[in-house]
């Protein structure tokens, strides 16, 4: 840090002044006289003296005391009054009335909603006004997630793809929030938004291309399915590890905004990467540093088998926002309107005010956590049918459009039927497509291919040799 001191006077008094850093106190003239003589000197003593760094520090405790941050300064302490002092921190009032504070509120945090369920605006609803071109466009891609969905799914049952995960209940949350970001805003997902890839302009042939981990998936077959990324798309490819992009999303826009661009980040979680220790890093790291990030999350009450009664005793994620310094929102996920508003909004205040925003959108996951789950096993049949229909994200927004004549029944029919064949035709073609050949495998990773690698190449080659008949045909070799 020395080094960066020697720059220039201008720098120490910026790191003084708001971090106390280096602020020797009982020398008053290193400040002001031969700064650079008395850290080049400072500097020797401590080289000359590492062998005995003991010794080192206590004839030169003067030269190495610190002071911590603006509010515990010395001359601060003594602003004490009979009802409040400056702690590390800030200022904090005495009570003389010893209360602990309850571990849940009395009720619980509101939900921000402007849709009722027939599609209605609620009134003295607070919200953005979205126009016929972009609100017919957030429906047709609504639907098409649901279509994707259905026939991807159906594919996976008949073998035709090893995995799969739908969005059912959550098409709103996919959409609505895409369609209030910026393009060069960064996605940072977990594996339930193919929505918003979908809004960025990712065909249905490359969803289809990576389920198949053909040579025109851009991951080369080495993922597994539903794990999208794409560089074009600012989508960051996805992880398996629950909650390890909440951090990366912090870094990548504590980047963006040290560069001064007019972008954030937004990265996308469930419930159950509430409870990772990557969330909570990820929250106090933002909050600190004043990252411009939204972290969005997607609480439809399953962490897999895991209700959220059995995850947390807290009113949900919203309420550990202001723990951790952040404002925070809580949203109706099944209400397009109401979440396009609330991204819109954080997204405005992530960048203007280089601070983060948390929201979270209450929603139910109305389908199975993925094709290796049967989710009838811990929760009725029933109550999963109620969600899907009373509440479909999908049919509230219909009826919104339909009622500005902005969409019909005509429109409706032939855009599903026309999404039908499109995705169809799609697995089809992905399905004729080469696979990857097997040195992909070992590609991508390594600028030059260390040795290990081609040892473990040429030893899979001859294994495929030898026994040809147990390995796929249309691989490549």
């Amino acid at each position: 840090m020395s080094v960066h001191l020697l720059k220039s006077r201008n720098v120490v008094s910026h790191f003084r002044s708001k971090l106390g850093f280096l602020a020797i106190t009982n020398q008053p003239t290193c400040w002001n006289t031969n700064l650079n003589h008395h850290f080049h000197t400072c500097s020797r003593s401590i080289l000359q003296n590492l062998e005995s760094p003991h010794e080192f520090l206590c004839e030169n405790r003067n030269s190495l005391c610190f002071h911590r941050w603006e509010s515990t300064m010395a001359e601060k302490h003594l602003n004490v009054t009979e009802h409040a002092m400056d702690y590390p921190g800030g200022k904090v009032k005495f009570t003389s009335d010893m209360s602990f504070i309850p571990g849940s509120p009395e009720e619980r945090i509101h939900c921000y909603r402007v849709l009722d369920e027939d599609g209605h605006i609620i009134s003295s609803s607070n919200f953005i006004e979205i126009g016929k071109e972009v609100a017919v466009k957030m429906y047709m891609h609504m639907v098409t997630l649901q279509v994707m969905d259905t026939i991807f799914y159906e594919a996976q049952r008949q073998g035709r793809i090893s995995f799969y995960l739908t969005c059912i209940g959550e098409e709103a949350i996919n959409i609505a929030s895409a369609a209030a970001l910026n393009f060069e805003d960064l996605v940072f997902p977990q594996y339930r938004e193919p929505g918003v890839l979908l809004w960025r302009g990712f065909t249905i042939q490359e969803f289809a291309n990576q389920l198949l981990g053909n040579k025109a998936d851009y991951g080369k077959g080495k993922q597994m399915p539903i794990h999208y990324g794409s560089n074009k798309h600012n989508y960051v490819t996805i992880s398996s590890t629950v909650g390890t992009q909440v951090p990366q999303a912090v870094g990548a826009a504590y980047s963006l905004k040290m560069d001064g661009k007019d972008a954030c980040t937004i990265t996308y979680f469930g419930d159950g990467g509430s409870s990772t220790a990557d969330f909570h890093a990820g929250l106090n790291f933002a909050a600190v540093m004043e990252a411009p990030v939204i972290f969005f999350c997607r609480n439809n009450g399953w962490a897999i088998s895991t209700p959220v009664a059995d995850q947390f005793r807290s009113d949900g994620i919203v309420s550990r926002g202001q723990a951790y310094g952040i404002r925070s929102i809580r949203v109706d996920g099944h209400d397009a309107v109401a979440i396009y508003t609330a991204v819109h909004e954080a997204r405005q205040m992530a960048i203007k005010e280089g601070a983060p925003v948390l929201i979270e959108a209450l929603t139910y996951r109305a389908g199975h956590h993925s094709t290796s789950d049967d989710s009838t096993r811990y929760r009725s049949a029933r109550e999963i049918e109620w969600w899907r229909g009373s509440q479909d994200p999908v049919s509230r927004f219909r009826k919104y459009i339909e009622r500005k004549g902005w969409w019909s029944s005509e429109a409706e029919s032939d855009l599903r039927a026309n999404t039908r064949k499109q995705i169809a035709e799609a697995v089809q073609f992905a399905e004729k497509t080469e696979k990857p050949p097997v040195a992909a495998i070992f590609q991508d990773v390594y600028d030059v291919v260390p040795s290990n690698l081609r040892e473990q190449e040429k030893l899979l080659r001859e294994t495929i040799s030898r026994h040809s008949k147990d390995y796929p045909s249309d691989v490549p070799v």
